[in-house]
């Protein structure tokens, strides 16, 4: 048993005999980190909603066209409307990607003191 004591009262001592005193810091809250990482998410989020607004909008498209070529008495297409609202999501997302993508950058060149 004694052994064991000395084993724990050698591994606290450092090189130079001194005793090391190791406090656990507590975890404080990093609105910076949390900021790049809210706009950094937004970024791709964004990106992700235009790429698929994108390709949403080229199959209503292409439905647009299959639908008048196949038949002429058709007025009234609700293709059209959709591919309008791809088109209007896919401006939006993408204006946030480049709203998210300035605030980032302007945030790192403000931290960098250009």
């Amino acid at each position: 048993m004694t052994n064991h004591k000395q084993a724990i009262y050698q591994s606290q001592l450092d090189h130079k005999s001194k005793l090391v005193l190791r406090r656990r810091t507590k975890r404080r809250f990093n609105s910076r980190i949390f900021f790049d990482r809210i706009i950094e998410t937004t970024a791709i989020i964004s990106l992700l909603l235009t790429g698929f607004s994108g390709v949403g909008a080229m199959g209503c498209w292409g439905m647009e066209i299959i639908e008048t070529n196949a038949d002429s008495n058709i007025i009234i297409s609700g293709w059209e409307q959709q591919k309008n609202i791809c088109l209007g999501a896919m401006l939006v997302s993408f204006s946030a990607f480049l709203g998210s993508s300035l605030v980032g950058a302007s945030l790192s060149i403000q931290q960098d003191k250009f």
